[in-house]
């Protein structure tokens, strides 16, 4: 594929070199247009569709209430959570998965995970469904990470949850199916895609994945700037604290953001898991991407913004993305490309990796508490 990458140079400082950084257009006057009246949530919301990333019922209620929120995401973290919590409401959650996964999968080694798996599957959609009876718009379920090599696996099991989404009465359209940034992965979105199914690719760092899942039809993908910042000071010489302009994870979306607004895609970016480049201002990469298609946000970074009521510039827009692509077309990617392109991307080889163990671990978690369950053992009810 031909690429072809300007890039526009800044003093690094007491570095003693400089840095390559994508740096957009956007003080120019056409993005720096405000929606000046209200909290900086009202504002944000006004540019940008806001998802909560929760698994927390009553928090997700609160923020529904506002009238500012449409969707909400969660991953195996809240999943987990919910199982491990004691809370009455969780527990009949948990419960009512084991005697599902008992009832329908009388044999505990079915090459599709067994009870166990049925179980996680069928958490997973309990928790969903209870927040889809409260967001207007999408909620994400994920695939278990464990398979993020194997399409067909991945594909089998999201149309296991996909069933089961329907036959609680959730309409699979409103049903967002979360497959990791693998090229099995964006495969796997690709036959969802073409049946008519929505997926979000996760856990995505670089371009390639970014544009791998476009030319899969992917419906959403979610970048992470916090974790490519926190790749780039750790491995790259970036300092602890740099202006937001500097920032390497807030260029990366940006950049993805120009190239599907300057080609047509129509792959929606959401980014998430957000750090302050400057240390002082928790919402630094937020307000840095305001105007981007979609953000999924933490709880408490949502407060902040319903705390604050200064003008809120709008740093990114279609027009805006179209008019600051740099970067030549890529050809069709294939899996060799594709892999190689990860390999050369420290910060996208890396924190992939870093996400899926971590992923992993919370999957682990909740596994254990399903596999000690009183229930799991059961012939049948």
């Amino acid at each position: 594929s031909s690429v072809r990458l300007r890039f526009r140079f800044r003093s690094s400082g007491s570095r003693g070199r400089e840095r390559g950084s994508v740096e957009g257009r956007c003080d120019s006057i056409r993005c720096s247009s405000t929606a000046s009246t209200g909290t900086s949530l009202e504002q944000l919301a006004r540019m940008t569709t806001l998802s909560v990333d929760t698994g927390d019922l009553e928090t997700v209620r609160r923020m529904v209430d506002t009238g500012l929120i449409t969707d909400a995401t969660t991953n195996p973290l809240f999943v987990s959570q919910a199982g491990q919590s004691g809370n009455p409401l969780y527990q009949e959650m948990v419960d009512e998965a084991v005697r599902y996964a008992v009832e329908e999968c009388w044999d505990p080694d079915d090459p599709h995970g067994g009870r166990l798996g049925l179980a996680v599957d069928r958490l997973a959609v309990n928790l969903g469904a209870s927040i889809a009876s409260i967001v207007p718009g999408y909620i994400s379920t994920e695939v278990n990470i464990k398979y993020a090599f194997d399409t067909m696996a991945m594909h089998t099991q999201a149309c296991r949850i996909l069933s089961m989404y329907s036959n609680k009465g959730v309409p699979t359209s409103r049903v967002l199916i979360k497959l990791p940034g693998t090229w099995e992965g964006i495969q796997a979105a690709r036959k969802l895609e073409a049946t008519g199914f929505k997926t979000n690719i996760t856990l995505v760092f670089g371009l390639a994945q970014a544009i791998a899942a476009a030319q899969a039809g992917a419906h959403l993908i979610s970048p992470f700037p916090g974790r490519v910042l926190e790749w780039h000071k750790a491995n790259d010489g970036y300092p602890e604290k740099m202006p937001v302009e500097d920032d390497p994870g807030v260029a990366s979306v940006k950049q993805m953001h120009c190239y599907y607004k300057a080609y047509g895609y129509e792959t929606i970016l959401m980014p998430a898991s957000w750090r302050s480049p400057t240390g002082e201002d928790p919402l630094d990469e937020v307000l840095a991407l305001a105007g981007v298609d979609r953000m999924t946000i933490p709880p408490a970074l949502l407060d902040d913004l319903a705390a604050r009521g200064s003008i809120l510039p709008r740093r990114l827009s279609p027009e805006q993305g179209k008019a600051d692509c740099e970067i030549e077309k890529w050809d069709e990617l294939g899996a060799n490309e594709f892999r190689w392109k990860l390999s050369m991307d420290g910060a996208t080889n890396d924190k992939l990796a870093a996400g899926i163990r971590a992923f992993a671990s919370d999957t682990y978690k909740l596994e254990d508490i399903l596999r000690n369950h009183k229930d799991m053992d059961l012939v049948n009810f």
